[in-house]
């Protein structure tokens, strides 16, 4: 079976505008969370588009061309033939911004006055379908959508459509661009996110999630196809599992089972044992269903093995990118583990009855491993409806 590995990496986050300043902001202790969200606000699409493309693509889309053209241009795919190459990108939401603004002409101005490409602006596969067009990406392409799981999905059937032999390079990821009234209201409505505008995953005073925006982007290759070009190997996707709970639309399963078995079928695809595993990127959402089930999830998958193995979550500091989560998660994990370092779990004080995972309070810390051997980190990302979506990472 090809091994598939990891040649390029790309995002534009809370934290700032390149996949190097989310792990650099995040292990200096630095949050990106403003006024109770978590907006790209270091972001201009006119960095990367012309003011015609800009128009022609929904921030979601937006985003995701930016962190693609960091992770393409890092893999340096120029010669790459475009009918060996794939483009799978996942979101939650899609264009929303579209939708929402094209609803409101709509209503002040009629019928008549709705933006003729509102169609294909909110469309949730419109992300890979723009980097196709950009690059030649001739191979597949197409969307995913699972909710805030949709980043990981894609990265797994990236890494399977590879695997298969139907592409030789996916570049793949997540993008969401959702801080829009109608979804911020909507969300509050449900009691997802936090009153009070804070982020601490895993704390006793956790109330809810932050919402954040962005978008993550790895390119992955057949190691022999890699190695035959001279690529630059940043790491490996080795294991990828996906459950349902078959539970409930928006809670999951108390006891953590459906996604302790995803971790485990993620385990089992990288024929790693629990306790070869150095580091967890939590979903760690900051909501209090999700942090409990979380934990006992770990718990269940790694054993004895849980208590020994620190654990944190990125939305402590860029808030929950919903659909683009799974995929600036699985950037930030692979350079954490490329660095050595376990990035804190910011904002965590006060441990609740049950949660007793090293969840890296205070302040980033190195990982206990030998520097001659692979590091190996699990990715963890959970959605509405029961998705769950687990990643393994390792080092080059």
């Amino acid at each position: 079976m090809s091994e598939v590995v990891v040649t390029g990496v790309g995002a534009v986050t809370p934290l700032g505008v390149g996949a190097d300043a989310l792990l650099r902001e995040w292990i200096a202790g630095n949050a990106g969370i403003r006024d109770g969200e978590a907006p790209c606000a270091e972001f201009d699409p006119r960095d990367v588009l012309s003011a015609k493309e800009a128009r022609r693509a929904d921030r979601f889309t937006q985003l995701a061309i930016a962190a693609g053209e960091e992770a393409i241009a890092q893999a340096r795919l120029g010669d790459v033939d475009g009918a060996r190459v794939g483009c799978i990108v996942g979101t939650g939401i899609g264009g929303i911004q579209t939708l929402e603004s094209a609803h409101t002409t709509l209503g002040e101005q009629g019928p008549d006055r709705v933006p003729p490409l509102s169609i294909p602006l909110m469309m949730s596969n419109a992300a890979p379908a723009a980097i196709a067009m950009r690059h030649d990406v001739r191979g597949p392409v197409f969307g995913v959508v699972s909710a805030c799981a949709a980043g990981a999905h894609a990265i797994g059937a990236a890494a399977r459509t590879i695997r298969c032999g139907d592409a030789d390079v996916v570049i793949t990821g997540g993008a969401e661009a959702s801080l829009t009234p109608f979804a911020k209201a909507a969300f509050a409505a449900l009691d997802a996110t936090s009153p009070t505008g804070e982020s601490r995953p895993f704390d006793a005073r956790r109330n809810g999630f932050v919402m954040g925006e962005g978008a993550g982007v790895l390119v992955l290759e057949d190691r022999e196809h890699a190695e035959a070009r001279g690529a630059e190997i940043l790491g490996v996707l080795s294991g990828y599992g996906a459950t349902a709970d078959a539970y409930h639309l928006t809670s999951p399963r108390e006891d953590g089972s459906g996604a302790a078995d995803a971790i485990l079928a993620a385990l089992a695809d990288a024929q790693r044992a629990p306790e070869e595993v150095d580091y967890v990127n939590a979903h760690g959402t900051s909501t209090p269903q999700n942090d409990a089930a979380e934990t006992n999830a770990i718990k269940a998958a790694l054993g004895a093995h849980a208590a020994e193995v620190p654990v944190s979550s990125t939305k402590s500091a860029i808030g929950h990118l919903l659909g683009a989560a799974g995929a600036v998660e699985a950037v930030a994990t692979l350079l954490a583990l490329r660095e050595r370092v376990a990035p804190p779990t910011l904002g965590w004080e006060v441990r609740d009855e049950g949660l007793d995972l090293d969840y890296v309070p205070g302040a980033a810390r190195p990982l206990a491993i030998d520097g001659s051997e692979r590091a190996v980190g699990i990715s963890n990302s959970f959605g509405f409806g029961g998705h769950n979506a687990v990643l393994v990472l390792e080092t080059a």
